[in-house]
């Protein structure tokens, strides 16, 4: 067990044969409850050559002084990275705007209300895509 955000890696062994391996990580938040992003590529057995790298999002909590994954998510696609980066820009202006007690007149105000939620609408969009 990792007792330092540095000792951290995402690198996965299976029967001593590195089957995960880190390219990169970030660290995004410090603290008891840690969240970082790694890089990583996943090795095709088969071929014997790793896979197009991937983005996982993994929280730790620190008990008994040691880092332990509570929850990760993993970024399937760039397809996918770039619909979340879409989310981000969409949601986070309308969240200040709330936050500066504008609230839904805000939204309202700027044109982004409507009856289906932008949720709704990602939803749509990924099941139309699938």
């Amino acid at each position: 067990m990792a007792e330092t955000l540095d000792e951290l890696t995402y690198d996965y062994e299976d029967e001593g044969v590195l089957v995960r391996k880190q390219l990169d990580k970030i660290v995004l938040t410090k603290g008891s409850w840690a969240t970082l992003m790694f890089l990583y590529q996943e090795l095709d057995k088969a071929s014997g050559t790793f896979r197009a790298p991937k983005i996982a999002i993994v929280r730790f909590k620190k008990w008994k002084g040691a880092y332990r994954k509570q929850s990760s998510f993993n970024v399937s696609s760039e397809k996918q990275a770039r619909q979340i980066t879409e989310v981000f820009d969409k949601w986070y202006p309308r969240m200040s705007a709330a936050t500066e007690g504008g609230g839904e007149a805000a939204a309202e105000a700027s044109g982004e209300a409507s009856g289906e939620t932008d949720g709704e609408a990602a939803a749509d969009t990924a099941e139309s895509e699938v």
